[in-house]
């Protein structure tokens, strides 16, 4: 008699080589401990300017990581003994934006202190989620450097139209949480931002490397340069990417997908070499609307974004 008849759900071809990197999730309770690596997801996108549905990519994001196996050819290294632990969903309010946005730094500011994280893995969500998230890590770690990975400066006046996911850096410069010395832009694209924000940027200091720049000078040379100058004058350092940064051929599912963005393998190269560095702490993923996907290939891409700093937090043990 054959064992091939499976009960409904549980017939999944199994392969005893391969396994998935979502099998690295592990669903874990808030309490005291120790993490390597952590990970939340911040499933809001109503302070987005435009429609959005990045509400759902936390869940889109970790189901793409099931697409892919815990085996890295290039380092010749199996990652299925890591383990990510997975604390789940911030549970937003539904009407109520800063409400929500004051749950996402209570929520993260209460993670880091209950545990000892030592790479924490932020999934949003619109950008509007960052400065929350970067306001509760900075709490946590003192003087903060950022990395952007955007099309956009997010660096729009809050008397305008708020929070929203346009105002981000603005408001943590502001807010006192972020020096604009300490932020780094990369990947800001031609006809996306305004001349206002581009002065205010240059004003405050911040380092913006514009598409132009990503294309004339290797993504390599253009971190590496990054981490030096921001580790000599902060304690952590945090990445946050927002997917638009790529060209609209590789990121369908962006609301605001555009021509003339950077490559997926430049952004993961470019993931891989920022967590090489010892103050690189944590990172975030958004602006990803699945709704608007195709075939999920922009949740696709944000999986192989956080594998690229597996392989990068790798490597600096080595």
């Amino acid at each position: 008699m054959s064992n091939y008849l499976k009960p409904a759900g549980e017939a999944k071809f199994v392969d005893q080589y391969v396994t998935k990197m979502d099998q690295l999730l592990k669903s874990t309770e808030l309490a005291e401990g120790v993490s390597e690596y952590a990970l939340v997801g911040a499933p809001l996108s109503k302070p987005s300017i435009s429609h959005s549905g990045a509400s759902f990519a936390p869940g889109a994001i970790r189901q793409a990581m099931g697409s892919y196996s815990t085996y890295s050819n290039e380092m010749s290294h199996d990652f299925r003994n890591l383990e990510i632990d997975d604390f789940g969903d911030i549970l937003m309010h539904p009407t109520d934006v800063q409400h929500s946005q004051g749950r996402i730094t209570d929520s993260i500011d209460d993670l880091l202190s209950k545990r000892k994280i030592d790479n924490l893995f932020v999934l949003g969500g619109d950008h509007s989620i960052s400065a929350s998230s970067i306001d509760a890590f900075q709490k946590r770690h003192g003087k903060v450097g950022v990395i952007q990975f955007d099309a956009h400066h997010d660096l729009r006046n809050l008397e305008d139209g708020g929070p929203t996911n346009g105002t981000p850096f603005r408001r943590l410069i502001e807010g006192g949480s972020l020096k604009g010395e300490h932020l780094v832009q990369i990947g800001i694209r031609d006809f996306t931002n305004a001349a206002g924000y581009d002065d205010y940027a240059n004003e405050h200091n911040v380092k913006v490397y514009t598409m132009k720049d990503v294309f004339e000078q290797k993504i390599d040379k253009i971190i590496e340069q990054s981490l030096h100058s921001l580790s000599k004058k902060v304690d952590a350092i945090y990445i946050s990417v927002d997917m638009d940064v790529l060209d609209q051929a590789y990121a369908p599912g962006c609301p605001a997908i555009g021509p003339g963005g950077m490559d997926s393998y430049s952004l993961m190269k470019a993931v891989e070499i920022c967590a090489q560095h010892k103050k690189t702490k944590a990172m975030d993923i958004v602006e990803i609307d699945p709704t608007l996907d195709l075939r999920n290939m922009t949740s696709r891409v944000a999986a192989h974004v956080l594998f690229s700093y597996l392989k990068g937090n790798h490597s600096k043990k080595l």
